[in-house]
């Protein structure tokens, strides 16, 4: 049994570490992350956006209001300025491979209070944010999906 958890472990991380490729585009001189589309999907395999093109919704709730704070005070060092990334600390949120159908609102909750290892990108571990409750994650979680919305992902 133990042969078997250590083979599908190193089975994971194989296929974790075969999930990103770095590419360089023609139009922007510095390289651009990109998700493995054949596991996720073409629209995933698009390159991290610019953080300039990134749109902001005309309304916002309340819920996404206050998520905007706790998302600036906690997680925009690593995932940027309105989740486009561009920091070279953790990936963009606003990106296709965060649509709620593969990473639910659940996922945030769960990467914020008790950190993910690295699945999709290669940045590194996510470690738990400390004081991030729940409550604060599904605020922030609101705030990404406003934004996501108004970028087409849906």
């Amino acid at each position: 049994m133990k042969l078997l958890h250590l083979a599908l472990t190193a089975t994971m991380l194989a296929g974790g570490v075969a999930a990103v490729a770095w590419t360089q585009t023609g139009d922007d001189s510095r390289d651009r992350p990109r998700v493995n589309p054949e596991m996720h999907g073409a629209s995933a395999a698009a390159p991290a956006p610019d953080p300039d093109s990134i749109r902001l919704p005309e309304k916002r709730s309340a819920q996404s209001y206050f998520g905007q704070l706790s998302f600036e005070e906690n997680c925009a060092s690593c995932h940027g300025i309105n989740g486009a990334g561009g920091t070279d600390n953790g990936p963009p949120l606003v990106h296709p491979i965060y649509e709620p159908g593969h990473h639910p609102d659940t996922s945030f909750v769960r990467a914020a209070m008790s950190g993910v290892p690295s699945h999709h990108w290669n940045f590194g571990d996510m470690p738990n944010i400390e004081g991030v409750n729940q409550q604060d994650a599904l605020r922030i979680a609101s705030y990404i999906r406003e934004i996501q919305r108004a970028n087409g992902i849906e």
